[in-house]
């Protein structure tokens, strides 16, 4: 029989930050784990205390508002200064602690943080407070103990844990910063409200409650891992984060902890997948929810999923740091073959023409978005409010474009086309790479699939497609995956322009440090003559 649920609402008059129930939670069930990362287990007491803690040093030293960039490698002390600071009414920047140095110096002099705290001995920057912490391995305490930012006597959360900071559903607390490897990071501003009315939908959907183990292994560079620590630690669940991604400590960790929850972007999914299939991986029969981003990959893995998970349930998201969820695609539902789902509760999608006129159903056109879960800005221009004039999405009302184009149907599915940034222009027709991708990726011996064009004088661009094969895949000379099979397959399934005529195998298919396709390393490779040419 399952544990009662607790109660996850904050008491009348509390602030209403993404950081509020911290101890309520602690005051209710100050003993049961909260947060789990890489064998260090604190309880929910453990946990508030070192909020506290932090978000008092930090309030000593910071205005209110104040933003801080954290640069310091995944873990425990990383999750909890960027909780502090959500505790404490200032806005955290999670930067990636692999960024080349100019990256980091270039993104510091941009987004101009109140207070800089890194493991690095970067150089200075002018005006810019700079506190290095140890990189090497200690407790939690001896690394609060040597944050070095507040004042003596801030060691013990002696302040009221409730009134002490003020903040609001206005106040900012996050910004998202999009993978820096390849160009300068997008920065998204969040406010607690925007995630707030997160949770709300969330609810609706998911009903996570304090019973709940969630497993978040990927980064905190990505907005998702983020967004399943503090709402998980907002409904008073058990949070497992790992310091690095790798398939067989995921699995290992959902069965010891009898992990109900799994968030994921679709490549990790997939990876987990294939290294069980090959390990010879027994069921989890505790899991209740896959929630997952990114590429499509519930389609083409739904039997091996089933049996892996045979109890879980499976969603994928169609969102952006900007704009949080739009879209949910329940395997539950009937959701169409290729569409990315149903609107989230509180979400409207239209459909918009070049002026931004409302397209009826099934006609393609410019995806806007409009809900409570919007972003407030981007962070370039520190001004008295949400930098408006600095943002390059479009804006028509209270909705903004997501700068993808897709149709809905007359059930209000929605399908993408396509980005249009992406858009490739060949025998004067409009391809959307992501349409072709998704048709080799349901190839049974593809695992990845990425189009992107070079110079041609024929015909303006001309197509170019890398693939993967999938690992277990035995390609011989009786059974070759041939480039003329992979045009035959695809003239079946797209129309003639859309079929590429040059293909290359990669064998080690590159990601960002978010877990999506680097299409500008695919690019460059092939440019230099790095991969295998499919003949």
């Amino acid at each position: 029989m399952p544990a009662a649920r607790h109660s996850t609402q904050p008491p009348a008059g509390m602030p209403g930050g993404v950081a509020s129930n911290f101890a309520i939670h602690a005051k209710t069930r100050p003993n049961f784990a909260a947060l789990i990362v890489d064998g260090q287990t604190l309880s929910w007491q453990n946990l508030h205390d070192h909020v506290e803690r932090i978000a008092a040093a930090i309030a000593s030293r910071t205005k209110p508002g104040a933003r801080i960039a954290l640069h310091l490698p995944q873990g425990l002390n990383l999750a909890l200064l960027f909780l502090g600071c959500a505790r404490a009414g200032r806005e955290a920047l999670i930067m990636d602690a692999h960024w080349p140095q100019q990256l980091v110096a270039t993104t510091l002099q941009r987004l101009v943080p109140d207070l800089f705290i890194t493991t690095r001995d970067l150089p200075p920057v002018a005006g810019l407070a700079h506190v290095v912490v140890p990189a090497e391995q200690m407790s939690v305490d001896d690394f609060i103990g040597r944050l070095d930012i507040g004042a003596p006597g801030m060691a013990s959360p002696a302040h009221d844990p409730v009134h002490d900071f003020d903040v609001t559903p206005q106040t900012p607390f996050y910004i998202a910063l999009t993978s820096g490897s390849t160009g300068a990071p997008k920065a998204c501003r969040r406010n607690h409200g925007s995630w707030l009315a997160s949770f709300d939908a969330d609810a609706i959907e998911f009903g996570i409650h304090a019973d709940d183990i969630i497993l978040a292994p990927g980064s905190l560079t990505h907005s998702l891992f983020v967004y399943a620590l503090i709402h998980g630690l907002y409904r008073g669940a058990t949070v497992i984060l790992c310091s690095r991604f790798r398939p067989n400590d995921v699995l290992r960790l959902a069965r010891e902890h009898h992990a109900t929850v799994l968030y994921g972007v679709g490549t990790q999914i997939r990876i987990i997948l294939d290294h069980a299939r090959v390990r010879g991986h027994s069921h989890i029969p505790s899991l209740r929810w896959i929630l997952a981003t990114g590429a499509k990959w519930f389609d083409s893995a739904k039997s091996e999923t089933r049996e892996l998970f045979p109890h879980a349930r499976f969603v994928e998201f169609y969102g952006a740091s900007e704009t949080s969820f739009i879209t949910l695609a329940k395997d539950s539902e009937g959701v169409p073959q290729g569409s990315v789902g149903r609107a989230f509760p509180g979400v409207v999608v239209t459909i918009r023409d070049n002026d931004h006129a409302i397209l009826p159903a099934l006609q393609s056109g410019r995806v806007f978005v409009e809900s409570e879960m919007l972003f407030s800005g981007y962070a370039d221009v520190r001004e008295n409010g949400p930098p408006d004039a600095s943002l390059p999405l479009e804006r028509v009302g209270g909705s903004i474009g997501t700068g993808d184009i897709g149709y809905l149907d007359e059930r209000g599915f929605l399908f993408l086309v396509g980005r249009a940034n992406r858009m490739i222009v060949t025998s004067g027709k409009n391809l959307y790479p992501e349409e072709v991708e998704a048709v080799l990726m349901r190839h049974p011996a593809i695992a990845q699939a990425a189009l992107f064009a070079a110079a041609d004088d024929i015909r303006g661009e001309k197509i170019i497609a890398t693939i993967q094969i999938l690992p277990d895949q035995v390609i011989d000379n009786a059974n070759a995956l041939t480039r003329h099979a992979v045009i035959t397959y695809l003239r079946s399934n797209v129309p003639l322009f859309q079929v590429p005529r040059h293909y290359a195998v990669v064998r080690d298919w590159p990601l960002t440090p978010s877990g999506k396709t680097d299409f500008r390393a695919l690019e460059q490779s092939w440019h230099e003559g790095a991969y295998e040419v499919l003949n």
